[in-house]
């Protein structure tokens, strides 16, 4: 069983994971990386999941990579295995075959930028925001936010790293939707009943479409 995940068993097609590392505002360490590819993997092969909802625990969605973990990157194993994670977690993501739905309930930041970018559709809070304060110090994934707001946006929030608040991203269509925090799960439900009236084998074509014409790199974590 996962340590920093919460899943549940598809019901009517909907399957969810939620990230539970409240105490760390959900940040990606290597187990929580490697859990969330391993859970995809499995969603992608069961035939009673048509659409998967990711979500976070407590009142952040996802605070980006653990940085803690950095500190040890000196040291070459450590460093490939969190190079090696990073790469596999990206890859699952990207190339998740069904539709992602992120409920984002609260900051999207950096690594959880990236995250809910990768995601197909976003539902969003009011208090949320998402933004890449990374950009001060690392390497940004910009290929999937290319991919999903152009390239006027892309480089505008890649290379400023400023906070976008819940209606500039409605606004820039970065999420389809943004509610209270009281009505989040009902709307997110609509919008998964909605994409699981489709048949399994129709989503796997649409979404094998959409990896195929997006034209992400192939290459690792800091190729994207």
């Amino acid at each position: 069983m996962p340590e920093f995940l919460q899943l549940s068993a598809p019901e009517d097609g909907v399957a969810q994971l939620t990230l539970y590392r409240p105490e760390r505002k959900n940040a990606l360490s290597i187990a929580l990386r490697d859990e969330i590819s391993d859970a995809l993997s499995a969603f992608a092969a069961n035939p009673e999941v048509k659409v998967v909802v990711l979500k976070g625990s407590g009142d952040t969605f996802c605070a980006g990579f653990d940085l803690k973990e950095f500190e040890r990157a000196s040291d070459p194993e450590f460093a490939h295995r969190l190079w090696a994670s990073s790469d596999r977690y990206h890859r699952a993501c990207l190339e998740f075959p069904l539709p992602l739905v992120a409920s984002v309930n609260g900051p999207a930041i950096a690594g959880g930028f990236d995250l809910a970018v990768m995601c197909d559709l976003r539902i969003a809070v009011p208090e949320a925001y998402f933004s890449h304060p990374e950009i001060a110090f690392g390497d940004v994934v910009y290929s999937p936010l290319h991919d999903l707001v152009g390239a006027a946006v892309a480089r505008d929030l890649c290379l400023t790293g400023r906070r976008v608040d819940a209606q500039e991203a409605q606004e820039l269509r970065l999420v389809s939707r943004v509610v209270p925090r009281s009505e989040l799960d009902g709307e997110v439900a609509r919008w998964t009943a909605m994409i699981a009236r489709a048949p399994r084998e129709v989503l796997l074509r649409t979404k094998g479409k959409a990896i195929a014409r997006a034209r992400i790199a192939t290459g690792g974590t800091l190729d994207l």
